[in-house]
């Protein structure tokens, strides 16, 4: 069984006349431990396809299947219980909580899985050193560059050791030189935390680095590799 299958997906916004399908028809396979790059134009639908995947839309038709579930089939509770307990998320904009530290941002999303104080600061500490940034978890995100602010978005969404990690644009707001540095590390992490991954991107330098790519135009998908 694949990790994910989607069969005969669409999303739509709006109504007739105006209806816009962003999502047009997708099935996709998407096996565990594979490195997934959705390429395409603004506009194209990865976006929208990306969080189908990751439980944070649902599909207007057709089925998302997760490990043989039926996302668009879940409830709301058991839809969240999925992307806090399975899936990481990484977006474009860090989407870091200004007030509070590097490690906090880390520890509040720790805080839902009911786990003690203690251990969301081991966590939180453990991930920072992961990516480089252990000396700078007492930072605010105004404190820290922009590459560095993804970093802790990226230590982020591993803090709860999901099994897939889903990332929007990752490298749209840094320069190409930092947004390179971003994309080996989160191959190098999804690597040692075994995760599936799976990117949302128009940057071709990220789609070289992974290990297969969808590219995804007007809302329909075409394998690249």
């Amino acid at each position: 069984m694949s990790l994910f299958e989607l069969k005969d997906v669409s999303r739509t916004f709006g109504k007739a006349p105006n209806e816009v399908r962003a999502v047009d028809g997708v099935s996709l396979d998407i096996e565990p431990g594979e490195f997934v790059c959705l390429i395409g134009p603004s506009g194209s639908g990865k976006s929208t396809l990306l969080q189908l995947l990751g439980g944070m839309d649902r599909p207007t038709s057709g089925v998302v299947s997760f490990e043989g579930q039926d996302l668009g089939s879940m409830s709301d509770s058991a839809l969240a219980g999925v992307r806090l307990k399975t899936f990481g998320f990484v977006f474009q904009q860090f989407n870091l909580i200004p007030t509070l530290t590097a490690a906090q941002n880390i520890e509040a999303a720790l805080a839902p899985t009911g786990i003690k104080p203690d251990d969301r600061r081991r966590v939180a500490q453990e991930r920072l050193e992961e990516v480089g940034l252990g000396e700078r978890a007492p930072h605010l995100p105004s404190q820290l560059s922009g590459g560095e602010q993804q970093r802790v978005a990226v230590a982020r969404s591993l803090a709860n050791d999901p099994r897939v990690i889903f990332a929007d644009e990752p490298t749209g707001n840094l320069d190409r030189r930092t947004g390179q540095e971003i994309i080996e590390l989160l191959g190098w992490l999804s690597g040692e935390h075994g995760a599936t991954l799976v990117v949302a991107t128009h940057d071709q330098e990220l789609a070289k680095a992974s290990s297969r790519v969808v590219a995804i135009e007007d809302g329909h998908t075409e394998a690249v590799r």
